[in-house]
């Protein structure tokens, strides 16, 4: 008993000395967590730039084109590489159901989401938004064929953000002070002319010529 009492005691203190440290299981974030699928909104420009027959491998420059109405930010623009496929527009092998992205190196890429799929950041330009119906800087991808295999094509995902639009200006306390310090004004100017028609400084015509606007 007190041997099980001891291991129990070990247990908890190791759990505890985990959480002390910051041990987690939690997996990170996805980057896409925070943006927007824009596919469909957006053109994907795809390039071939380059090929080596020796390695098989094929290089792209690929940009976004954006077709909204609404300027996308730069910075958080991102495209995935949904998918690869052959000439008959199929993306999985027909026997075993493969993707055929899993027979491509990927090379270069800036990370991978949860469903394994490789992303590639398209780098900011200036300024600093893209502006509807602009292209942006080109990313480059490089895929190397295992199988060497002559026609296939890349079929691409984009993800961002829009730029949201500017909150309306609200009246300051200084663009509302010349308006009330001018009906201040107004009143002490009406308050001493009728002193003044009181007193007989001046007359009763004077006064409705003083307050005629």
């Amino acid at each position: 008993m007190q041997r099980k009492r001891s291991l129990f005691t070990w247990l908890v203190g190791a759990v505890l000395c985990a959480g002390a440290i910051g041990f987690s299981t939690d997996s990170p974030a996805s980057p896409l967590d925070q943006l927007t699928d824009l596919t469909g909104k957006v053109t994907v420009i795809v390039t071939l730039t380059g090929r080596d027959n020796f390695t098989s491998e094929y290089r792209y420059d690929v940009s976004v084109r954006n077709m909204t109405a609404d300027p996308l930010i730069a910075d958080t623009l991102l495209i995935v590489l949904d998918k690869i496929t052959n000439l008959a527009g199929e993306d999985h092998e027909a026997l075993t159901n493969e993707s055929f992205l899993n027979r491509f190196d990927i090379l270069g890429q800036d990370g991978e989401t949860d469903e394994r799929k490789p992303f590639f950041h398209i780098p900011p330009g200036s300024p600093a938004d893209l502006l509807p119906q602009t292209n942006s800087r080109a990313a480059s991808v490089r895929i190397r064929n295992r199988d060497y295999v002559a026609v296939f094509t890349p079929a691409f995902k984009v993800y961002g953000n829009k730029r949201p639009p500017p909150e309306p200006k609200q009246p300051t306390a200084q663009q509302a002070q010349p308006a009330a310090a001018q009906r201040h004004t107004d009143k002490q100017a009406e308050r001493l002319l009728q002193l003044l028609l009181k007193k007989g400084v001046i007359t009763e015509e004077e006064w409705r010529k003083a307050n005629q606007p």
